[in-house]
């Protein structure tokens, strides 16, 4: 490649993308982990993500990038539940879905959200998105409702639901989930 051309490719969609992971990914890796509570899926689902988003980097808009991989991200995640319920279904028994504690260089390397992990999964899918969107990645109300293709009611009562579940469960979420309701925020 002549250097004329290295400064080319330095400046297209490929460069753009690999600065967008490269900046992204923890934080895309964190997030799928609170959305899996499985570190390795974690990963697995965030380059899964960013495999089907490729194609169709150039034609994004750079300010609404970050939203709609965080859309795709949900969304893959949904499509690996279902698959995931399938086989389920299918399977004599089920495998074994304990946590996995990973070294410390990634998304699931603390006790708190290994813990936190643990309560997110025993939520419904839903719900779980909604609490990871909005308290764990910080997201407003309508932000939320954009990203999972809802109404901003039915993320105000996903999220209530959710943390009246987790505060019955968890001294921990009791501790790191807000303590008001959902619909006062």
């Amino acid at each position: 490649m002549q250097p004329s051309d290295r400064r080319a490719a330095d400046r297209g969609p490929d460069s753009e993308f690999s600065r967008f992971v490269a900046a992204r990914w923890r934080a895309l890796t964190h997030t799928a982990y609170l959305l899996t509570g499985d570190f390795h899926e974690a990963e697995d689902l965030v380059q899964t993500t960013l495999a089907k988003v490729y194609p169709h980097w150039p034609r994004l808009d750079p300010e609404r990038a970050e939203h709609y991989v965080r859309r795709a991200l949900v969304n893959t995640n949904r499509s690996r539940h279902r698959r995931r319920r399938i086989t389920h279904l299918l399977l004599p028994s089920l495998p074994d879905t304990g946590p996995v504690h990973d070294d410390g260089a990634g998304a699931g390397g603390g006790d708190v959200y290994d813990t936190l992990a643990r309560e997110l999964a025993t939520l419904p899918e839903r719900q779980r998105a909604v609490v990871v969107l909005r308290y764990c990645e910080d997201l407003s109300v309508e932000e939320v409702a954009d990203v999972l293709g809802c109404s901003a009611g039915t993320v105000k009562s996903q999220a209530s639901r959710a943390l009246a579940k987790l505060r019955s469960r968890s001294a921990l979420a009791r501790n790191f989930l807000p303590s008001r309701p959902a619909e006062a925020r």
